[in-house]
């Protein structure tokens, strides 16, 4: 699992980057997204952020690459309807 965030002022790369994620993983806020990628899929994406950002003197792209358990010990706070897991308080809450 990848934590890929950016801080990007130009819109125009701003867009491309965005676009590029996509097709990794899910945006889970404006400038965030998860990505579970293999080790190939990682090095692609990576290289395609690397392009983009090639002669770039202003902003930065950030991965946070996180281990299965950290993974497992996400927590989100709000609502985040793309997520099918449960928080840990609400492991005995049933909705019928």
């Amino acid at each position: 699992m990848y934590l890929v965030s950016y801080d990007i002022s130009d819109n125009r790369l701003r867009s491309k980057i965005a676009k590029t994620l996509e097709g990794y993983g899910r945006r889970v806020q404006y400038s965030v997204f998860e990505c579970r990628l293999s080790r190939k899929q990682y090095e692609a994406m990576y290289r395609k952020l690397l392009e983009l950002m090639d002669r770039e003197e202003e902003g930065s792209i950030r991965i946070y690459c996180l281990c299965t358990s950290c993974d497992q010990r996400t927590h989100v706070i709000g609502c985040d309807l793309l997520d099918p897991r449960v928080s840990p308080e609400e492991e005995d809450l049933f909705i019928v």
